[in-house]
């Protein structure tokens, strides 16, 4: 069981770019902090993955919310969902690395 994932949640793509969190369900909170759903939006800003071309990430695409969390029509994030950090050609780039979230509250 993992740990709900909030909007202070620390994320970071594979190459240290930084993910924002956008809610789209603010009445609903663990530590204070608004829970992600899978269908919220994520940004990622300041990859600074250069390959021949600078091709940085910009989007994370959850494939693996948690399993079986209710309280919304739309999946909820834990620390045990996998999430794909994408550029803006739609090219997977690794996945979402979670860092830091809340404690108080989780699901499977």
């Amino acid at each position: 069981m993992g740990d709900f994932l909030t909007t202070a949640s620390t994320l970071t793509c594979p190459h240290g770019g930084t993910v924002a969190a956008i809610p789209s369900a603010a009445n609903l909170t663990a530590g204070g902090d608004p829970i992600v759903l899978a269908t919220d939006t994520f940004t990622i800003a300041a990859c600074p993955f250069i390959l021949v071309v600078p091709h940085p990430c910009v989007l994370v695409q959850w494939i693996v919310p948690a399993a079986r969390c209710t309280g919304t029509s739309a999946p909820m994030l834990t620390t045990d969902s996998v999430g794909l950090c994408v550029a803006a050609d739609g090219a997977v780039q690794g996945p979402v690395l979670i860092q830091v979230t809340q404690t108080s509250a989780g699901g499977l």
